[in-house]
């Protein structure tokens, strides 16, 4: 297939341009790419739109007469609208988007073509190696051992070639074990507890059926790990219902009987269509000019968007506690163990482990915990809260996990070494990028030569150029636990994504390019001083009286 076939026209003179942050319509020239819409401005010619066509969700148009209107909602939530000259041509120009915008083979997407003259190719594909994380572990125990077993993708098609397992475990008991988890994501290690040597595993859900079929091998992985007394808490992110109705069609929790020192505790996460619907409610809600206050909170309640926050915050707090507090091993598993289960592992993690606030900590945990761990970006994001196709892959886990991360940067911001402006560009590159990190849905098939022909976001972000606007002016390392509250008037609408294209952001942008400032010239200022600066300076959204919602923090 040529691009060519697919743009009907190519350029069209004479393009209206409405866009948000425009006090009023742009006049210009528009062309169509293979990848890219562009609109240059008459008659000083400036680049006034470009935008990747993969970031298009949906193509609304309406013709009148002898022109036509298209509506652009993206991905990224931002909506354009071009008035074109000539009934021809607006049809013509909405066919080309939505062919473009549509096109599903990897090596077509603009990461293949994106050659920007800073970044050379392979660069920073290998810069979070499970064996690095694996020689900090080595550091602190002899209990687990890095294992090749799935160096061809053999024993299971989402796991990367390697995975830490149980030391006293064989390989041949692992293979054993696989054939007895959906899709073969045996137990592996996701995380060390190095305060007490407690351990954080996930998997996918066992195929014992409606029979109770066992597996030996499946059941000395998890016995292995545990001493003779000592107890483990197995947390199944579906409901009990849902687990038992999982039985009549092959899959199921692990039995009493065959795991005696394990704990089930089910903590019931949304995912696939019913959390779809929920973004898409609440963009909807977001998008709406003309809802009154009463109205517009009964759409955000209705969304449920924000119980889905707490849910997720609410688990990953008990698997934390677990682990911390009752000196407790922990395994978390769904049914295929691709979503909710990376969602809970990796938000416990950052609550535990002050490493992965960092800014090269936190992007270790997504390499380990969602691309490497096999959370299937392409299928998840493959639509965003406006297409007017209802897939049953989507779902925005991703984004859901962002948020959650938001939250804890709101009521802990000091905690974290990054901002908001990272979780943005991560959500914004998750759906549409010039990059290759997002995908693909696992490593096995990123061998279609995605770390051969493509560059990595991670080497784009930590440029020192591109770096300082991530970094958190505030940060200060802490090196306790970050218990958040989950109390309804601690979790809010995530504004600056929600709202991003529908606010104006320029008095908040000032704001924080004037603390960033301030901090830079005088880094001898106090904590104290900075936080009443930064409470004079910013709207309630960031308010810093959430600081202690929380687990108080020390701040040397």
């Amino acid at each position: 297939m040529e691009f060519s076939e697919l743009i009907k026209t190519a350029t069209v003179e004479n393009v209206l341009l409405w866009r948000p942050g425009l006090a009023a319509p742009v006049r210009g020239t528009l062309c169509i790419t293979s990848h890219h819409l562009l609109l240059s401005s008459c008659p000083r010619g400036d680049l006034e739109l470009w935008l990747l066509i993969r970031n298009v969700d949906a193509v609304e148009k309406r013709v009148s007469g002898s022109s036509g209107t298209i509506t652009l909602r993206c991905k990224d939530l931002k909506v354009l609208q071009l008035e074109i000259p000539g009934m021809e041509q607006c049809l013509n120009i909405a066919s080309s988007i939505e062919a473009l915008s549509s096109v599903d083979s990897v090596m077509m997407m603009y990461p293949f073509f994106y050659r920007p003259p800073s970044l050379r190719l392979e660069q920073g594909w290998h810069q979070f190696p499970l064996g690095r994380f694996f020689q900090r572990l080595c550091s602190q125990t002899s209990q687990w051992r890095l294992s090749t077993v799935n160096r061809d993708f053999s024993a299971c098609p989402s796991y990367p070639e390697a995975v830490i397992v149980p030391a006293a475990v064989s390989d041949d008991t692992v293979i054993k074990a696989a054939r007895f988890r959906q899709g073969g994501r045996f137990p592996v290690l996701s995380y060390f507890h190095p305060r007490n040597g407690t351990a954080l595993l996930r998997s996918s859900q066992p195929l014992t059926g409606h029979n109770r079929r066992r597996c030996r091998e499946d059941e000395k992985i998890l016995g292995t790990i545990l001493d003779e007394g000592e107890r483990g808490f197995i947390i199944d992110t579906r409901s009990a219902q849902a687990a038992k109705q999982a039985r009549m069609s092959g899959g199921g929790t692990e039995p009493k009987s065959s795991y005696p020192q394990w704990r089930r505790i089910h903590r019931a996460l949304e995912r696939g269509r019913p959390l779809q619907e929920s973004f898409i409610r609440l963009v909807e809600a977001c998008s709406d000019p003309s809802l009154s206050m009463d109205r517009w909170l009964a759409r955000l309640d209705s969304s449920r968007w924000l119980s889905h926050i707490k849910a997720a915050l609410s688990t990953a707090c008990l698997a934390a506690q677990c682990l911390d507090r009752e000196d407790s091993k922990v395994l978390v598993h769904g049914a295929e163990g691709t979503d909710t289960t990376l969602l809970v592992t990796a938000l416990a993690q950052l609550i535990l482990d002050p490493s992965c606030r960092s800014l090269q900590g936190f992007q270790g945990l997504l390499e380990r915990e969602w691309i490497q761990a096999g959370h299937p970006f392409q299928l998840r994001c493959a639509h965003s809260a406006s297409s007017h196709v209802r897939g049953k892959q989507e779902a925005p886990i991703f984004l859901l996990f962002l948020d959650c991360v938001w939250q804890l940067s709101r009521q802990f911001p000091f905690s974290l070494e990054f901002g908001e402006e990272l979780l943005l560009t991560l959500f914004d590159n998750a759906y549409a990028s010039a990059y290759g990190t997002f995908l693909c849905n696992n490593e096995k098939e990123r061998l279609c030569k995605v770390k051969e022909s493509t560059h990595s976001l991670w080497v784009w972000l930590n440029q020192p150029e591109e770096k300082h606007k991530y970094l958190n002016p505030l940060y200060s390392h802490n090196p306790l636990v970050i218990w958040p509250s989950v109390e309804p008037q601690s979790i809010q609408l995530w504004q600056g994504l929600f709202l991003r294209w529908i606010r104006p952001s320029q008095h908040l942008d000032e704001a924080w390019q004037e603390i960033q400032r301030l901090v830079e010239g005088n880094n001898n200022w106090s904590k104290e001083s900075t936080g009443k600066r930064l409470s004079q300076t910013l709207p309630d959204t960031t308010d810093l009286q959430h600081e202690l919602l929380g687990q108080e923090i020390t701040v040397p």
